[in-house]
């Protein structure tokens, strides 16, 4: 056809369309396909938006998990000489009162002990870490006249998930020492620190170089020279300056002092004093070394059973690289670059026979969950495409086909502007929206082939005609889905944002079918054009069907309305079915949970010996510990953090794992391998292991914790309760017996409370009378003793060669500092030069450490956790097993209280007396449910006034809306069948199906009214459009179906897909009866009221 011939043809069209419309109220839809129908703007603004929308794809940052604020600011007060009561009474309450001021705080946390105090600041979710800093530090500032005459300021440290380190290193060797790993591991990270937008980094284990002073208190008394002398001596010998400049031979010249100390001679010729009028050298007094400190914390790196190592390797020596990335970069990408430059270091920083693992990559986990879903999101399409082939042919399908994507991509373009990233959430919500988004298609094209049957022709009018007649209530329907989704975008806590994506992203899905459908699908339409004959083809298969279904619906609904015992009896297998799912939730055959366990790469244990123990035992016990698990064929591998903590994650920065620095506590990092290659998940491996260890943790009195990463938001434990009470002693007693009753709890393990156990201090009390008179001050004898006693960095050296500074420390060697009786030789200096014995000036004491002293919301409380373990999980059924145990013990409290309960809801009245509040992961259960329940009943009551406002009555909007309550004969059936938890995702499905229920029922009830307006009998119309909706109903169905097939292998989001797939099947078919029995009962009064309204 020749141009100008092409272009009288469109003309034509255009004319004859034109003739048409003008004639009729086409509304929105069908102006918007009238538009766009033969409008060259069409495919320009289909390949603008894949093109956009394929560029979003490849520049949205990926991750695991959506990106959540959760700002929390730590404060910590030093207190030297105080106790826990002085510090909590004169530091943290003070200041816990100030700072409960600032706006937008979520709990105020604080830890009193002996010498220091910290307030741990945690903001609502969402706020932004930069202001939040502002206002604490404002705060603090214009209330530093609050603090104590002698007590330095406090220092402010805030935390947010930014900080958690995306990719780990372990350096490991059998040949070199720890400390020369760390000096390599430093060295390491400054190089990784070049690379582009990487976050912040540190190096956990390995000893750092001192040049250490060993003193001798006898050769000190002989010598008559004090530590305060030494201390002195080499202070003043490690300065230098610059002191001037000159002008000379006609030039400008610095002059230059002093210079510092480099070398372990340079301080054996440092003259610390006299004695009988000849100079004292420090090499005369002190033994100078230059090496490692002492061993405080240890790092060791154990192979597991699934090692690829041709060796076995038992504890070699190991520190840990952790690198975190910048808010808002690419993980994937950032990681990446790090390891690939790992790569280039090894063989030219990082020698040959040091080793390096990875042992944590949250790119890569990031990478292959995002690849995962991108890939059940292909097949989630290619189903539904091969659905609509099968039930309208090859030319529709092509037609869905080609808007799935545009969709799909553009979404992810939106989500790129709205500040998300590509995680497994946003994918999520892509996957579970195929189902929705291909309804709107397929439902126009449906009816533009039918029209064009009807017709005789498949000219444009007729297609225009036909998107207006199912357009705008498809408009309708897809407002309704919209507005069940929206709401669940304001669920507070931790829970709102981390599911956000889904209702955000859903909604724009939704939206953006809706135009692709209005004007893609008919520009499609007509130039991908089914030849009549097949479409009478299509016609004679439809008619065959159309008139079984026929059959069938006159049969039934006829029957049930004739019949009065029928109908009343299908309505009362309803409520009884209905009654029947309800009771399945008591009897807990469908258990409730927050969210499942993940399937991850790693869990850990947490180890806390009794408080006191010395760092040889704890280490002893971890690697008994760690030989447990040398069987478990799913290990790769094992890292022994003795005193101090794992590079932490999202779990541990809220549990403040990263404060664990005491030599009875310890770590075990566990990795396993590849999901893809074992066959029991995480959580039954960490299940195991904690089984196992049980025999041991009941022996040696020792508590142990097997964490894994929580799928949801983080708590301090699942099971928590945070105890109130009148007085301290009272809190203790109670979170003891608390304590006991958890363990004696099946459904509760990995039972601790957060009180100091039993702990012996010395003291060295000084007698005042003594020291007066002899002028030496109380602060002098404290002085002394830490320069012999704590590790007292007297200065610093400067290498160039190591990137951590050396420290000159100053001590008593360790063996014969543990021998106290050894210190009483120790001189102490007077004021006028003579030295003292420091037995003469007091004596040392066994006592108590002081308890530590905990507030949540500036009120004392003690903390008693555990884990809810077994088949029931979650932590509401734990708490009502302690309950239970509670009741049959009959406890009662110190104070007199009849303890049954505890608060589910928030802290008890009054701490007059005492009582309990439920935590942990519970809390954030009830306020997840809670606000998804308000949102349900607000996306309810926004579907009903959009039903209301479109079709003008009361009664229809009422009918349309009654087949929600169906969803759950297959949703709670549906878990139960499958032996799934009801999560939060279960909750979201069924939220999301509330909307595509109703989309159906809108289809169904305007179609009825159109052909009651057209004069057909209300029977007849109710089973016209039962028989012409089934299709496109039971095709929207199945695709639902299809999508949410390829998700319930996923163990968080399982639950949506149970829901959305159980829901839709069962209550698909029960809609198909109900809404026409609904519109018959209504009577015709009801749709005359429609008619006038119109």
């Amino acid at each position: 056809m020749s141009d100008s011939n092409k272009t009288n043809s469109e003309s034509k069209i255009e004319k004859e369309t034109s003739n048409f419309i003008d004639n009729k109220d086409i509304g929105f839809s069908g102006n918007l396909a009238k538009t766009f129908i033969h409008s060259p703007l069409s495919p320009l603004l289909f390949i603008a938006m894949m093109a956009v929308g394929i560029w979003g794809l490849i520049a949205t940052p990926r991750q695991e998990d959506p990106q959540i604020s959760v700002p929390m600011v730590d404060i910590f007060f030093p207190a030297p000489g105080l106790s826990s009561n002085e510090v909590a009474s004169q530091l943290i309450d003070p200041f816990e009162k100030a700072l409960s001021e600032i706006p937008n705080i979520k709990h105020i946390y604080s830890a009193s002990d002996r010498e220091y105090g910290i307030i741990t600041i945690q903001f609502k979710v969402g706020e932004s870490m930069g202001p939040s800093i502002v206002q604490v530090h404002s705060k603090i500032q214009s209330n530093l006249d609050l603090l104590p005459k002698g007590i330095d300021p406090p220092k402010v440290k805030p935390k947010e998930v930014d900080d958690v380190p995306s990719v780990t290193l372990t350096l490991w060797s059998e040949d070199i020492e720890d400390d020369q790993l760390r000096i390599l591991g430093v060295s390491v990270l400054q190089h990784l620190k070049q690379v582009p937008l990487t976050g912040a980094g540190f190096v956990n284990g390995g000893r750092s170089q001192q040049m250490r002073i060993e003193i001798l208190p006898e050769r000190l008394s002989g010598f008559g020279v004090s530590p305060g002398q030494i201390v002195h001596a080499v202070q003043t010998a490690n300065t230098g300056h610059t002191v001037g400049s000159i002008e000379m031979d006609n030039k400008f010249m610095y002059v230059e002092s002093g210079g510092y100390l480099s070398k372990v001679s340079d301080l054996k010729q440092l003259v610390v004093g006299q004695h009988q009028g000849t100079p004292v050298f420090l090499r005369d007094v002190a033994k100078i070394t230059l090496g490692p400190e002492e061993t405080k914390e240890m790092v060791t790196f154990s192979t597991g059973f699934a090692s690829d190592h041709e060796k076995s390797v038992r504890n070699a020596p190991a520190v840990t690289i952790a690198l975190a990335k910048q808010r808002g970069s690419n993980g994937v990408t950032v990681v990446n670059n790090i390891l690939n430059e790992v790569e280039e270091l090894k063989g030219y920083l990082i020698p040959s026979n040091v080793h390096v693992e990875v042992t944590r990559n949250y790119g890569l986990s990031a990478n292959n969950k995002v690849n995962d879903l991108l890939f059940k999101l292909f097949v989630a399409t290619s189903a539904v495409t091969l659905l609509v082939w099968f039930s309208l042919g090859i030319k529709p399908s092509i037609v869905v086909l080609l808007t799935i994507p545009v969709v799909l991509v553009a979404t992810v373009f939106v989500a790129m502007l709205m500040g998300y990233t590509i995680d497994r959430v946003s994918l999520f919500a892509l996957i579970f929206s195929i189902g929705f988004l291909v309804d709107n298609a397929i439902v126009i094209v449906e009816n533009i082939y039918r029209r064009w049957l009807m017709a005789g022709n498949m000219d444009t009018a007729v297609a225009v005609d036909a998107v207006r007649e199912v357009g705008n209530p498809t408009v309708l329907a897809t407002y309704t889905v919209v507005a069940a989704l929206i709401p669940m975008g304001f669920v507070s806590g931790m829970m709102g944002p981390y599911m956000e994506p889904i209702p955000a992203l859903g909604s724009v899905a939704m939206v953006l079918s809706l135009l692709a459908a209005l004007i893609f699908a008919p520009w499609l339409a007509m130039r991908i054009i089914p030849s009549m004959d097949n479409l009478r083809a299509m016609e004679v298969r439809d008619e065959k069907i159309d008139a079984k279904m026929d059959v069938f619906f006159r049969k039934v609904i006829i029957s049930m309305i004739e019949n009065k015992v029928m109908g009343r009896g299908f309505l009362l297998g309803l409520i009884v079915s209905f009654v029947a799912a309800m009771y399945m939730f008591y009897n807990t055959a469908v258990p409730v949970k927050m969210l499942p366990f993940d399937d991850k790469a790693n869990f850990s244990i947490v180890i806390d010996m009794p408080d006191g123990t010395a760092l040889p035992a704890t280490a002893n016990f971890t690697n008994r510990i760690a030989n447990k698990l040398t069987n478990i064929e799913e290990i790769i591998a094992t890292q022994n953090y003795i005193g101090t903590a794992q590079p932490f994650d999202f779990n541990g920065l809220v549990r403040h794992y990263y404060l664990r620095q005491f030599p009875w506590q310890a770590e075990i990092a566990i990795q396993l391998t590849d999901k893809t290659t074992r066959d029991r998940t995480s959580h039954e491996i960490a299940s195991a292991v904690r089984e196992e260890l049980q025999t041991i943790v009941a022996a040696e009195g020792v508590s142990i914790t097997v964490v894994e990463m929580p799928p949801g938001p983080p708590v301090l434990q699942t099971v928590v309760a945070e105890i109130h009470g009148p007085d301290a002693a009272t809190r203790r007693q109670v979170a003891d017996d608390i304590t006991q009753m958890f363990k004696e709890s099946e459904r509760i393990s990995d039972v601790d409370n957060l009180m100091r156990s039993s702990m012996e201090t010395w003291r060295f009390e000084i007698n005042r009378e003594k020291a007066s008179r002899q002028g030496i001050s109380v602060e002098t004898i404290n002085q002394h003793l830490a320069m012999v006693m704590g590790e007292f960095e007297v200065t610093t050296i400067f290498n160039s060669m190591i990137s951590e500074p050396t420290h000159v420390v100053l001590g008593i060697p360790i063996e014969k500092r543990s021998n106290l009786n050894r210190l009483g030789d120790l001189p102490i200096m007077t004021m006028d030069q003579r030295t003292i014995p420091l037995s003469e000036l007091g004596k040392f004491v066994k006592v108590k450490r002081d308890p530590i002293i905990f507030h949540k919301d500036l009120r004392n409380v003690e903390f008693v956790v555990g884990d809810a373990v077994g088949r029931l999980g979650a932590p509401i059924y734990a708490m009502l097993d302690v309950e239970k145990i509670m009741a049959e013990k009959g406890y009662i409290t110190p104070d007199g209280v009849e303890l049954r309960s505890g608060e589910y809801t928030g802290a008890p009245a009054t701490d007059k007396v005492s009582g309990i509040e439920w935590s942990g992961e519970w809390t954030v259960t009830y306020e997840t449910f809670r606000d998804m329940g308000m949102a349900f009943g607000v996306a309810l009551i926004a579907i009903y006034m959009l039903v209301v406002w479109v079709f003008g009555n009361f009664t229809i909007p009422a009918i349309i809306m009654s087949p929600i309550p169906l969803t759950l004969l297959g949703i709670v059936p549906g878990h139960w069948l499958l032996g799934a938890e009801f999560t939060a995702t279960s909750m979201i499905g069924w939220i999301a199906l509330a909307g595509i229920i109703v989309r159906n029922s809108i289809l169904m009830v305007d179609f009825t009214t159109n052909s009651f307006r057209g004069g057909m009998p209300l029977i007849d119309s109710v089973i016209l459009s039962a028989k012409s909706r089934t299709r496109p109903i039971l095709i929207t169905a199945l695709a639902l179906v299809l999508g949410s097939a390829v998700i319930l292998s996923d163990p968080i989001f399982q639950g949506m897909a149970i829901s959305l797939l159980f829901g839709v099947f069962v209550s698909t078919l029960l809609t198909l009866i109900v809404i026409p029995l609904g519109c018959i009962s209504a009577g015709e009064q009801a749709f005359l009221k429609h008619n006038s309204s119109k």
